[in-house]
């Protein structure tokens, strides 16, 4: 018997694109809004919240290729909030508003750990990393990494390497 390729998964699993989690629902829902279907997006936010514990609006803009850990359990998302291209939500993750304030932008490729809040009207810059159990209510650039509550940017962006 010869040894799997290295890389390779050896048991069979079903392809991401059958894979139900709450982004996918959210998905059809903000299509389903956008083509001006009234009633079915607030169906699917509901379901939504009984299968992953989650509110994530329909209005809410979430690009592709964004994905929550553990299928999007206990995320919550602001009915304004603009969640870019490829960004990690890790669990228990919010994403919100602070005293009538708008909603975050959230640019492509960032990494939300656990229990972080991104709270306000501020701007998370593309690749940045947000470290789990993080507040992030001021602006993080490009790349940074930002940790703590509140959080603040560790020293140096990253380099080529790290990311």
């Amino acid at each position: 018997m010869t040894d799997p390729p290295q890389g390779r998964h050896t048991t069979p699993h079903t392809s991401e694109a059958s894979r139900i989690d709450a982004i996918a629902l959210h998905h059809l829902a903000h299509k389903l809004y956008t083509a001006g279907i009234p009633v079915i997006p607030r169906l699917i936010d509901y379901l939504i919240f009984l299968l992953f514990n989650s509110i994530i609006p329909h209005t809410a803009r979430i690009g592709e290729g964004t994905r929550c850990g553990y299928r999007g359990m206990s995320v919550l998302v602001h009915s304004d909030a603009v969640i870019g291209r490829h960004v990690m939500l890790g669990a228990h993750v919010v994403i919100g508003g602070r005293s009538k304030q708008p909603s975050p932008v959230i640019e492509d490729g960032v990494y939300i750990g656990a229990n972080a809040c991104v709270l306000g009207d501020i701007r998370v810059g593309r690749d940045a990393i947000i470290g789990a159990g993080a507040v992030v209510i001021n602006d993080v650039p490009p790349g940074a990494r930002a940790v703590g509550n509140k959080a603040r940017i560790l020293d140096g962006l990253l380099s080529d390497s790290e990311a």
